[in-house]
């Protein structure tokens, strides 16, 4: 490249350099940058650093100016993100089940590079959980793109789904037959990331991990839909369904102990209405799936916690803690 083309690239180097080496702790001085700059191949006189640094502001860069003895420097002061952000990305990314280990460190370094090096070097001290458990599928980032091109699409999807036996290994169900469905929503649960759609042949709404997942595609089949997935709200679901496993839903009414309000209120939604019944219980309604994820959450609550009706979910319950007692 000619010298005249690397004098054109001039302000960019002046503002990367900036956005990589400075910080309010670390101000970079002019000289600094006209020796970054040569290492370059650009040739650079004070006054056109000071120029540099005027039309980088006036193009919406906040850098500030500041005096350590008899030196001046700069550092740009506020960035897209800022560094508490970013540490909260970082131990998001770090203690997410959901990411791999490999896609992990990617993304970490990634999320290092919107800080200076100075402040990227924090980052590392972030939090790291033991033994963590991660996903063992690798194109789970991929899978959730493709899921989103035929929601947004409106198109069906097709994929295969499988299990992972004793020995780690993929054992397909449906006996290895694509799984075609009209694709909903992306939620969230117990640190698993799953598709909801329509099985129009079960006429059914269904979920899928997505880290199970493989082989998506979109096909050129428009979705389907019935009543339920037109009203459908991905909050409710997660709500009635526990840990996505579907019993037969109903109307329930719970009674617990006032101290686990705030138990309620996080499982429930803070809109939930809590009834007092007497001084020390409260009851409350909900649509609930009468699943063994269900009911294994309620008996850890041992005592302080009842279903006052159906019958047929309270005798569901009692059977439960038989077969657990057995």
């Amino acid at each position: 490249m000619a010298r005249s083309s690397f004098q054109k690239l001039k302000l960019l180097h002046v503002m990367n350099y900036l956005l990589q080496n400075s910080d309010e702790e670390h101000p970079i001085t002019v000289n600094q940058m006209i020796q970054y700059l040569e290492s370059n191949g650009i040739a650079a006189e004070r006054k056109s650093i000071y120029d540099d640094i005027e039309a980088l502001r006036t193009f919406g860069m906040d850098i500030e100016e500041c005096k350590r003895g008899r030196v001046f420097g700069y550092y740009v002061a506020s960035r897209t993100f800022e560094l508490p952000e970013l540490k909260l990305l970082v131990d998001s990314v770090q203690s997410s089940k959901f990411i791999t280990h490999k896609k992990t460190a990617s993304l970490i370094k990634k999320i290092e590079t919107l800080a200076s090096v100075h402040s990227a070097q924090l980052l590392h001290r972030q939090v790291f959980v033991k033994n963590r458990i991660k996903t063992m599928n690798e194109s789970i980032y991929y899978n959730v793109d493709e899921i989103h091109n035929g929601i947004s699409n409106n198109r069906k999807i097709r994929f295969l789904y499988f299990e992972y036996n004793v020995a780690k290994e993929r054992q397909y169900r449906h006996g290895g037959a694509y799984y075609v469905v009209s694709p909903f929503a992306m939620t969230w649960d117990d640190e698993n990331y799953y598709l909801v759609a329509y099985d129009s042949e079960a006429g059914i709404i269904k979920h899928y991990r997505v880290d199970k997942m493989t082989e998506i595609t979109a096909t050129g089949v428009p979705r389907e839909s019935n009543d339920e997935t037109r009203s459908f709200d991905p909050a409710v679901y997660s709500q009635q369904v526990f840990g996505m496993f579907r019993g037969e839903q109903c109307r329930m009414k719970l009674r617990f102990e006032n101290s686990l309000a705030g138990v309620v209120l996080d499982r429930f939604g803070r809109d939930r209405l809590l009834v007092p019944d007497g001084p020390d219980h409260f009851v409350f309604q909900a649509d609930i799936s009468v699943s063994p994820t269900f009911l294994g959450w309620l008996a850890g609550f041992g005592g302080r916690a009842e279903i006052v009706f159906p019958a047929s979910a309270a005798e569901a319950y009692r059977d439960f803690l038989r077969r657990a007692l057995s």
